[in-house]
């Protein structure tokens, strides 16, 4: 849709917005509800997984609104930097994510996980995270740390490249194809240790490994001495969300070992967080 049309259109449907908007304010019983504000919540919400790259046409027919108001909401979205277009095309960017951010600090959505990450800590005895995707990275979002004196130094909001954590190749797992293929067009390796995957075609092959097994371990590719492992927590859809992780020096367990010993207890924890997040 071209710029032009887009102007049309506003002009067209302005009026009637504007009268709609008048309309509902005035007989609204709340009047502390704020209708523009839950207007453009609803846009930011047509957008999901199916539906990740909208016209404005097509927004306007998912939220019931006219063009008009679609157009201002999403115009304001991009001006903000939540959304980008190219003139005809509507998509959200990352930046979203900081929406979320700042529920977790003020609803604190770590007491759902919270329990179970000290738990699992306290019966492993090793450092415990809950990460999230932001962008080509992950975001630590909770945390849990053993009675032992060598402790990981990640803390909550911290964040680290994706490509080179196993908390990053199962959330990456977890994207539809076209927003997989997308990543890896547009990511950059860095080489961050000796060990740090650089190859797209190797990494493609170590996310297909975790999509399959369910899981990943990551040996020395973030901090040279330090390995991990990662298990996907899900929403009531079954989409990843989060990916829960278990780090520890390498000098205390082989990749075998972890598998063996950490994986059992990492997939039972990460099922009953799934599950909690059902309720």
């Amino acid at each position: 849709m071209a710029k032009d049309d887009l102007q049309d259109d506003d002009q067209l449907d302005a009026g009637a917005d504007n009268a709609a908007d008048a309309a509902n304010e005035a007989t609204n019983e709340d009047r502390d509800y704020v209708t523009s504000l839950a207007r453009g919540l609803e846009v930011i919400r047509a957008f999901n997984r199916s539906k990740s790259s909208m016209t404005l046409s097509e927004v306007a027919e998912r939220t019931a609104m006219t063009r008009a108001a679609v157009r201002r909401f999403l115009l304001t979205l991009v001006r903000e930097g939540y959304a980008s277009t190219d003139g005809k095309y509507f998509q959200l960017r990352p930046k979203v994510l900081e929406l979320g951010f700042s529920l977790l600090a003020s609803m604190d959505i770590t007491e759902i996980m919270q329990p179970v990450v000290d738990e699992l800590a306290q019966k492993l005895q090793e450092s415990v995270f809950v990460a999230v995707l932001d962008g080509d990275h992950v975001r630590y979002v909770a945390r849990a740390t053993s009675q032992r004196v060598v402790s990981i130094g990640i803390n909550i909001g911290s964040r680290a490249p994706a490509h080179a954590v196993s908390t990053g190749r199962v959330l990456l797992a977890g994207l539809p194809e076209d927003k997989l293929e997308a990543y890896l067009d547009g990511v950059t390796l860095e080489k961050i240790t000796p060990h740090t995957v650089t190859s797209k075609v190797q990494l493609a092959s170590l996310i297909e490994e975790t999509r399959r097994q369910g899981w990943s371990i990551v040996d020395q590719e973030l901090e040279v001495g330090l390995r991990s492992i990662s298990a996907p927590i899900r929403n009531r859809s079954g989409e990843i969300v989060a990916a829960l992780n278990v780090c520890c020096p390498s000098v205390r367990l082989t990749t075998k070992e972890m598998q063996a010993q950490i994986l059992p207890e990492l997939l039972d924890a990460a099922s009953r967080i799934s599950r909690m997040m059902l309720r």
